[in-house]
């Protein structure tokens, strides 16, 4: 509020404890009647703690925060109602008002249909594909410009054009390596220099490993790349079409690197390693560890150990499981990505343009 964005608050139902202070921190509140319930206790912490018994809508009913105490602005006899008041508030802030925003140029159309976009990735996961293919059903007249192509064939980088929109593309082709951490890392660079936002497309099993790997740089090289992705303050967008393992999800910016949204094909998965390699990696070191102390493996107890260890993972990886625990922004038909990454950028593009009026004081409730 301080910073002069309004904040409206419909209570369809319970608003406790701290939860409580969310509407009273709001602009604006709708209360639903005989649904909205305000209160710092409800009727059995408070019967615990004083003795006292009240029921919820003499505690914090609709009818007392509109009539009595005021916490709430506006009364609405139901949900829809409740949605409709919060947008008619809305519309009476004159938001577009404050300030005539520059015309943004218009974009057009890819060359390629995005029904497509159902066919590119394949059914089995451990088959490749080229980013470049899906990015050429996203992006305006399907143009786009590869940046240092042939330095790393694993890691895309790539300007590009979405509904007029300047931006930035980074996109897997595989696992990242030290010429790919560092190629992305300067392409970051370049697109906050010139103040472009940044999509990622995510696809990795993580950055690669073994003897070549670390003697190429790759832990110095890596750092670099997540070091970039955290301190750029372009708006940041990404997509997960695929797969976004290990330390690559913190790479391509993952919901730990707070990227502004974070949407998530059906297909996606997320996890710090796949079920397999968790599933072996642990049967490896169970059999050292058994070895080590004098003792012969079972090898049916390993394998059991394995299945589980696999299964356990794979079930908590999917895009279901992610999006019901609030790792992404919600899942999207692919078919709707560019639509949705229009809307984003206009988004962000608002707010980067946009000046706010500050004020001396948060809330105008007293």
């Amino acid at each position: 509020s301080k910073a002069g964005i309004p904040q409206i608050t419909v209570v369809h139902g319970n608003a406790t404890a701290g939860g409580a202070y969310q509407p009273g921190l709001s602009d604006y509140v709708v209360a639903v009647k005989n649904q909205t319930k305000m209160f710092l206790a409800g009727p059995p912490l408070l019967k615990a703690a004083t003795g006292e018994i009240a029921t919820d809508e003499e505690l914090g009913g609709s009818d007392v925060h509109v009539y009595q105490v005021g916490t709430a602005d506006y009364l609405a006899h139901d949900d829809v109602e409740g949605i409709a008041i919060a947008r008619d508030i809305t519309q009476s802030l004159g938001w577009n008002e404050l300030r005539v925003l520059p015309e943004k140029p218009q974009g057009k159309p890819p060359r390629y249909s995005t029904d497509e976009l159902l066919g590119i990735i394949p059914c089995d996961s451990k088959k490749p594909y080229d980013v470049r293919e899906v990015i050429a059903r996203l992006v305006d007249e399907s143009a786009f410009s590869d940046f240092k192509r042939d330095f790393d064939l694993q890691t895309v980088c790539g300007f590009a054009y979405i509904d007029g929109h300047s931006i930035g593309i980074i996109g897997n082709n595989g696992p990242i390596t030290a010429k790919g951490a560092n190629k992305a890392a300067q392409f970051i660079q370049l697109c906050e220099q010139s103040h472009r936002a940044l999509l990622f497309l995510h696809n990795t099993t993580g950055f690669m490993v073994g003897t070549d790997a670390e003697q190429s740089g790759i832990i110095k090289h890596g750092s670099k790349l997540i070091q970039a992705v955290a301190n750029a303050s372009v708006p940041k967008i990404s997509i997960l079409i695929g797969g976004s393992y290990g330390a690559g999800n913190y790479a391509m910016c993952g919901r730990g690197l707070d990227p502004r949204f974070i949407f998530s094909w059906p297909n996606a998965r997320t996890a710090v390693m796949g079920g397999e390699q968790a599933g072996k990696v642990l049967r490896i070191v169970s059999e050292d560890k058994m070895r080590k102390m004098g003792q012969e493996p079972d090898q049916s107890q390993l394998e059991q150990m394995e299945a589980v260890t696999a299964a356990k993972l794979n079930a908590g990886s999917t895009a279901i499981f992610g999006t019901a625990r609030l790792w992404d922004d919600g899942l999207i038909d692919p078919r709707d990505t560019r639509e949705l990454l229009s809307n984003l950028l206009d988004i962000c593009w608002q707010a980067d343009h946009r000046h706010l009026k500050n004020n001396t004081f948060g809330v105008a409730r007293f």
